[in-house]
């Protein structure tokens, strides 16, 4: 078993997709179409690989959740990287800033991002194959 997709509802695809395209750069858009989504119309895009991918969806409403709060909803998604540094450089270079850093260890070093719809995402640079240091908060 795998998590094959996110889905989540934006305000505008175009916009999200500089976050997620500065992140994934081997990424592609998969699959798009256009539909209605209880009575409003909505366009959607599959950004993602062979394996997994982010469906954005154009008809959202409000705001996110507060992060700092304690509504029930999504805290952050995260994603494992293999060259944490090049990832900031790319979100950086595309006008994202760290949100917040992680709390590194000698096994693990993680940083969190806020895409441009307020969705909270985690890059994580893993310097161990054993599960149990990778999950060592000590």
């Amino acid at each position: 078993m795998y998590l094959e997709h996110v889905n989540l509802v934006v305000k505008d695809i175009a916009k999200s997709l500089t976050f997620y395209q500065a992140a994934f750069p081997e990424w592609q858009v998969r699959g798009s179409g256009a539909g209605d989504w209880y009575g409003k119309p909505r366009t959607w895009l599959h950004f993602g690989n062979e394996q997994q991918y982010i469906a954005l969806s154009d008809h959202g409403e409000g705001q996110n959740r507060e992060l700092s709060g304690h509504q029930v909803g999504l805290a952050h998604f995260a994603y494992v990287v293999n060259n944490l540094t090049a990832l900031i450089k790319r979100l950086n270079k595309a006008g994202f800033s760290i949100a917040k850093l992680g709390s590194p260890t000698p096994h693990r070093e993680n940083v969190y991002f806020v895409d441009v719809d307020g969705f909270e995402v985690e890059f994580v640079e893993y310097c161990s194959d054993l599960v149990a240091e990778r999950n060592h908060y000590a």
